[in-house]
């Protein structure tokens, strides 16, 4: 596997975290991965219609009480360790099985060989991020503290793309659809969107770390979300088919924004 030979040059804790998650059952079947075919939009919100948490944007948990990119205090950000690394601990709920696992290990990965966030088994800390089965995909924005769920539901949400999207939330990021510049890349279809639900559309007063807009960003959504007629509510411009709302992985965009918002 591609990710798996990144351990070889990962740090010893993180690269046993990594592997303390795949050998929990790794006889069972092999990771489910989506493709470029799979409307990973679409199974987000489809899975999220039924939550009860209170959902902003389609999968992030209320309450928002500070924008986690303008955050003076970094007190939302997840703390540097002296050697340089980020160390954000985690568990991982039973309810997962072994190729549940391998997804989720796979997506950290990916993290870890391309930036300086190192997901690690928790042990005694008191803040972090507890991976559970819930009613939906979704995890608050930023570091909140003490254990935060991130959700990953069996019943749709265990994909490579969408564990990163959901981890990224925790990290710091909201939707790239949000950002505060949008408006000069994107067109929103109002006409196309429930009254009810076009606050999911709402601007944030995003710090945009002086990178582009990342039409490819795995934090971006697809045309089509929250629409309800079947027609876009999300346009590119000023080309209108550029492709939007992957969820195959980190594009470059988003690894350098990590990399620049946590110093690495």
């Amino acid at each position: 596997n591609w990710w798996m030979q990144g351990l070889v040059n990962m740090e010893p804790t993180a690269s046993l975290s990594i592997l303390a998650l795949l050998l929990l059952g790794l006889s069972q079947a092999v990771p489910l991965m989506e493709t470029q075919h799979v409307d990973i939009t679409r199974n987000i919100l489809t899975i999220n219609n039924g939550s009860r948490e209170l959902l902003v944007e389609g999968d992030i948990v209320l309450p928002r009480t500070r924008n986690a990119l303008v955050c003076p205090s970094n007190n939302c950000f997840w703390k540097k360790s002296s050697n340089g690394l980020v160390l954000v601990p985690f568990t991982v709920s039973n309810d997962f099985s072994s190729s549940d696992r391998s997804v989720i290990a796979g997506a950290m990965a990916t993290f870890h060989s391309k930036t300086c966030i190192r997901f690690v088994s928790r042990t005694f800390e008191a803040d972090y991020l507890s991976i559970q089965s819930r009613d939906g995909c979704y995890s608050a924005v930023g570091r909140q503290g003490g254990v935060q769920v991130v959700s990953l539901s069996r019943n749709g949400c265990v994909y490579h793309g969408i564990a990163q999207h959901e981890l990224n939330h925790a990290l710091g990021f909201y939707h790239e659809h949000t950002r505060s510049d949008r408006d000069r890349y994107v067109r929103i279809n109002w006409a196309n969107i429930s009254p009810t639900m076009q606050y999911n559309f709402n601007k944030e007063n995003t710090n945009n770390l002086n990178t582009p807009y990342d039409y490819s960003s795995v934090m971006h959504y697809g045309k089509t979300a929250f629409s309800i007629n079947g027609q876009e509510t999300i346009t590119p411009i000023p080309d209108p088919s550029v492709p939007i709302g992957q969820r195959v992985d980190l594009s470059a965009i988003d690894i350098k924004r990590i990399n620049i918002l946590y110093n690495c």
